[in-house]
């Protein structure tokens, strides 16, 4: 099988192949030589999600060449920006480069989106770096509720589209400051009257299921139309339930225990009622999601980081400029 009929296979529709260059491991983590390592071992294991075997191995031979690739398209923008202005003889207003993050729950995109900050944020030309999570726009519980959509938690139509397209079309307009609402993993709900506050980064991370969605109708803007970038963390549905059994099961004994955690009535689970109610959860409702909604979006990415069993990225796919 050639590489391109591999991509076609395994990663993109066929008829997409072309678009990309497909990247091995080993070449890809070549691209890293004589980049200094900007993390410690401690850092990575604070950003690294539970379930996650991120290590300084993967964070060199991977991340760490991914994040210089983002700051030069970063850099590449603002000098087009910049450029764009003086040939309208206007001032320089260029806005912050905006990176999407996209892929299934437990598939490690949060601990991405985190580390992506903190090693794009270590380049001299992107030393300001926010993240925001599209949680912040689902609709409050009481508002899912009202729908009828509390079980489809995570689903497009759980989400306030309007209003992450509201807010990106903000930071892609150079607003001073744009604010975003707040949610809590602990209450599993939007937390009223609390905010997470943009000022003018250099980058600005969106991480989340579903920001490579088309629009809803021919008329409307797809949040993916703000992004300058995009990655798509991809990885075979069989490991993805694996990792969100494991993940199920190491929150039981983490935030599942809190009192005040929203699932602390999982606490005292068995393992084996433990292992139930998490397949359970992936095959009524994230396995759909990702089925219907999630992986039909894969190659609108930039990018596509494709994971092996063990986490670890095997390669990566590199949309032809």
């Amino acid at each position: 099988m050639s590489a391109e009929e591999a991509v076609d296979a395994a990663t993109v529709p066929p008829g997409v192949a072309p678009l990309y260059r497909e990247i091995a491991r080993e070449e890809w983590a070549r691209l890293a030589a004589g980049m200094a390592q900007p993390l410690t071992e401690t850092e990575v294991v604070q950003l690294r999600g539970l379930g996650d075997r991120l290590d300084l191995a993967e964070v060199r031979d991977v991340y760490l060449p991914l994040s210089r690739l983002l700051s030069l398209y970063a850099t590449a923008i603002k000098r087009l920006g910049a450029d764009t202005a003086g040939f309208l003889n206007e001032p320089d207003t260029t806005t912050p480069f905006v990176v999407g993050v996209a892929g299934s729950v437990a598939v490690g995109k949060s601990t991405i989106a985190r580390l992506l900050r903190e090693l794009m944020s270590r380049w001299a030309d992107t030393p300001r770096v926010e993240l925001v999570t599209t949680d912040g726009f689902l609709y409050p519980n009481a508002e899912l509720e009202r729908r009828g959509l509390m079980d489809r938690k995570g689903f497009p139509e759980s989400y306030d589209r309007r209003a992450l397209v509201d807010f990106l079309v903000e930071i892609k307009s150079g607003a001073d400051e744009v604010r975003a609402p707040y949610y809590s993993h602990m209450r599993y709900d939007i937390v009223p009257d609390a905010h997470v506050t943009v000022r003018r980064p250099d980058v600005v991370i969106v991480e989340g299921l579903n920001v490579l969605q088309p629009p809803p109708s021919p008329n409307d803007v797809a949040v993916s139309e703000l992004f300058d970038f995009s990655i798509y963390v991809d990885a075979d549905a069989s490991h993805i339930e694996r990792w969100y059994v494991d993940r199920f099961l190491a929150l039981r004994h983490a935030a599942f225990s809190n009192p005040n955690s929203f699932f602390k009535v999982f606490a005292d689970l068995s393992d084996e009622e433990s292992v139930t109610r998490a397949l359970g959860y992936w095959n009524d409702i994230n396995l759909p999601n990702l089925e219907e909604n999630v992986l039909p979006t894969r190659h609108r990415a930039t990018l596509v980081l494709r994971k092996g069993p063990d986490h670890a990225v095997e390669r990566v796919l590199l949309r032809k400029l």
